[in-house]
């Protein structure tokens, strides 16, 4: 995957990210990235569609097997880092993780819609009730 690892450099200085900025915004550690980009580690399936997703270019891109970027671009748009794609969502997604107790809605997709969000913040507000 040597490819990958100039790819990503170049996408990363592109946005004008250090690595440690791109570390961030992708949740995962500077290490991994300064990794990555050396050729000496590489990122699981996961990680790639995460890289890919940010960037918005196709996962055969990041790999180096296409010099074409034909990712779609999402109609909604977001914010430059923005995790989710529909704006109220991640209101309602900053909401929860400045409050504890809903962190665990954090394993949701990053498609997920505000409306999924708000009914399982409504449900966990119930059970709290309940104690």
């Amino acid at each position: 995957m040597a490819d990958f690892a100039k790819v990503l450099r170049l996408l990363r200085n592109e946005k004008g990210l250090s690595q440690q900025e791109l570390a961030e915004l992708l949740r995962i550690s500077k290490s991994s990235i300064n990794m990555y980009e050396r050729g000496e580690r590489q990122p699981n399936f996961e990680t790639l569609e995460i890289i890919a997703d940010f960037f918005n270019v196709d996962v055969d891109y990041l790999l180096g097997r296409t010099t074409k970027t034909t990712k779609v671009i999402h109609p909604v748009q977001q914010p430059e880092g923005s995790w989710y794609l529909d704006d109220e969502a991640r209101d309602m997604a900053q909401f929860m993780l400045d409050n504890p107790e809903y962190r665990v809605l954090f394993d949701a997709s990053r498609k997920v819609r505000k409306d999924d969000i708000e009914f399982v913040k409504q449900m966990l507000d119930r059970f709290k009730e309940d104690d």
